[in-house]
């Protein structure tokens, strides 16, 4: 199956240089520090150990405001990546909101810039990945934005290797509306064209781009099956994802819910189910308001499924 975007360069092999390493088994864990950590003024380097207490195992951090260079010391972020390896605990890193790989010749600049300041701090941190969201389309034609969200991405993974970046990927995102740069078929065929990257699957985002798609176990299964037919066994077994349930309009996601709130999707139970049924090990990221209280939810939800 083809995808709707222009393809540029086929489907990378397996066997070429991947970047970091995949997750090693199951991992949930908060975007951001936990309000409870804020409210009892833990340092950033105490919130591994923090996660761990709780039985949680990954946390990505937010650099989400970030310009054109890290807004981290490097020994801060060091010690975070010291803190994390010894208490288990999955690093990503989220880059800047302020990157758009969809505007013109000085904004796409500017973006590589603030997406190579993210990827300076991740290597910092030993993290594993970094999540961005690649742009809007404005007023320019779906392909046009394609090739130059590609190009624009092949060149920062190419900057990235010449400052020894070897060990990280980069992860475009799904997003939550129409509006936006980031269906699956956009974000699969950005990864089919430039080493070095991976998907980052947000089911929110999916669900809220889609009016609420996401309802049935083969609704989930139809996106991990396209991931795994376009980009291998491993890019889905090991899938980083985003999850929280979601209010949407015609416009697309709207604002995020917690878990306990029946009325809104996607049901993390029925990824659940698919979850166990492919033998995936993902690293769940959960971006509820209540970070990690929903964390330790969906882990619990997931541990039943699969009958611990």
């Amino acid at each position: 199956m083809r995808s709707t975007c222009e393809r540029v360069i086929g489907t990378r092999k397996a066997e070429e240089d991947k970047g970091a390493l995949m997750a090693d088994r199951l991992r949930f864990g908060p975007a951001g520090v936990p309000p409870s950590f804020r409210a009892m003024k833990a340092a950033l380097s105490d919130v591994p150990r923090l996660l761990r207490g709780e039985g949680l195992d990954a946390i990505e951090y937010q650099a989400v405001r970030w310009g054109a260079k890290p807004q981290i010391k490097r020994e801060d972020a060091e010690k975070l990546g010291l803190e994390a390896k010894k208490n288990d605990v999955w690093l990503s890193l989220h880059g800047s909101y302020f990157i758009n790989f969809c505007g013109g010749k000085d904004v796409i600049e500017a973006s590589k810039q603030r997406l190579i300041a993210c990827a300076t701090a991740a290597e910092w941190m030993n993290a594993h990945i970094v999540v961005f969201h690649p742009g809007f389309y404005g007023k320019r034609p779906q392909k046009e934005v394609f090739r130059n969200c590609l190009e624009a991405l092949k060149e920062v993974v190419e900057t990235m290797r010449t400052l020894g970046i070897k060990n990280l990927n980069i992860g475009p995102e799904t997003m939550g509306k129409p509006s936006q740069f980031g269906s699956l078929d956009e974000i699969v065929s950005l990864c089919e064209g430039v080493e070095q990257t991976q998907p980052v699957i947000d089911w929110a985002h999916l669900h809220a781009r889609d009016r609420g798609r996401f309802r049935t176990v083969d609704d989930f299964r139809r996106v991990i099956d396209e991931i795994e037919n376009r980009l291998g066994t491993e890019a889905v077994r090991d899938v980083h994802c985003h999850f929280t349930k979601v209010e949407f309009t015609d416009k697309g996601e709207k604002r995020h819910h917690t878990m306990n709130e029946a009325e809104y999707g996607p049901d993390f139970t029925v990824l659940a189910k698919v979850i166990a049924e492919f033998k995936l090990k993902p690293v769940i990221i959960s971006e509820s308001p209540i970070l990690d209280v929903d964390a330790i939810k969906m882990r619990d939800i997931l541990q039943k499924e699969l009958g611990r």
